[in-house]
């Protein structure tokens, strides 16, 4: 049994959804720009971190906070009840630092918080409980009517026009990191917590080194991820995904972005693992924040499905469309596919 971990089984910390991330910023000025072109809508400001909301229904869920370095400064996931906060206050192991169960003040929608730091390799994990939620808002897009070929939905003199605008963001819906111990991660959160594999990727040798985390919430349905890690030699954050209105949304933003002098990681393409339509782009901090639509929605009746690591495991179609573009951060290798960044995997 791995160090930290308990002898006998014990009553799993029981998670709702994922609600929000932390990043730091050297340049805040810069990263608020950002996230307001990304669709974002700035709702508070508290001393030095800035509050953004999407369309949904949570208080906030990115908060972007001034500092000497840029750092990610984790995720948060809704517990499903108070007792579960207190709970991981006491039964996580020495290693991550729980803290004791304290008032999220000066925060939007409030609430009660437990912060933790991942035992293996220390970024810090947020357990919340009681944020009071905040109106569902009109993100600004009809439900298409689509004319497929042999059926037509749209009336006679009905039009699809949109205008040129950022992507509205509806709800954070994953997070991931790069970890230097798959193993004991995996360990880790699948014993404590009601993290259940959709996917395990494995190398060559058969030895998984990826997991997409979902939550098990038994019948009811849940994102294919809300969770991903995989094994590498450094411990940083991978990016995190917001999920927009639809495709048409999603590709208006991409235009955005672009117009607006950003610089695209990768996409617009059509993911296999959870089936999400991405496009992922670099903020001026260098952190990767991706809009999604069309993801997965599974229940427990789903097994895990285990593949090996491959280039066609990762997209079905899409391609790189910043060639040019810092070629410092963006290189093509066949190691990994002729048309995905290398820097993706690291």
């Amino acid at each position: 049994m791995a160090s930290g971990l308990p002898s006998n089984p014990i009553k799993k910390i029981q998670l709702v959804r994922i609600a929000h991330v932390w990043y730091k910023h050297e340049d805040i000025e810069k990263a608020k720009k950002f996230a307001l072109d990304f669709g974002f809508v700035d709702t508070a400001q508290v001393g030095k971190t800035t509050f953004y909301r999407g369309y949904g229904t949570e208080p906030f869920v990115l908060a972007l906070e001034a500092a000497d370095k840029n750092e990610f400064g984790g995720a948060a996931f809704v517990v499903e009840s108070e007792e579960d906060l207190v709970h991981a206050s006491k039964v996580l192991p020495k290693e991550c630092r729980a803290t004791e169960v304290h008032e999220m003040k000066d925060v939007p929608g409030g609430g009660k918080r437990v912060t933790f730091y991942d035992p293996v390799d220390g970024f810090p994990f947020h357990l919340v409980y009681g944020q009071t939620p905040v109106a569902l808002e009109d993100p600004g897009f009809p439900m298409l009517k689509f004319n497929y070929p042999c059926e037509k939905n749209r009336g006679p003199n009905e039009f699809q026009r949109f205008k040129k605008r950022p992507a509205p963001v509806h709800k954070l819906g994953h997070f991931g990191m790069c970890v230097t111990n798959f193993a004991k991660c995996y360990e880790f959160y699948s014993s404590y917590f009601n993290f259940h594999p959709s996917e395990l990727v494995h190398n060559d040798q058969g030895v998984d080194n990826t997991v997409f985390f979902r939550l098990n919430r038994g019948d009811e349905l849940v994102d294919h991820h809300c969770f991903f890690f995989f094994e590498g030699p450094k411990m940083h954050v991978h990016h995190s995904s917001f999920e927009t209105h639809d495709f048409d949304a999603q590709v208006l933003g991409h235009d955005w972005l672009r117009h607006q002098g950003y610089t695209n990681c990768w996409g617009v393409g059509r993911h296999v693992m959870g089936s999400q339509i991405f496009d992922y782009w670099f903020d001026p901090s260098g952190f990767i924040m991706e809009h999604y639509v069309d993801g997965d929605l599974l229940d427990m009746r789903e097994p895990t499905h285990r593949t090996k690591a491959a280039p066609d495991n990762l997209h079905v179609w899409g391609k790189l469309l910043s060639r040019q573009c810092q070629p410092d951060r963006i290189v093509l290798i066949d190691s990994i596919g002729p048309e995905v960044p290398a820097t993706f995997l690291q």
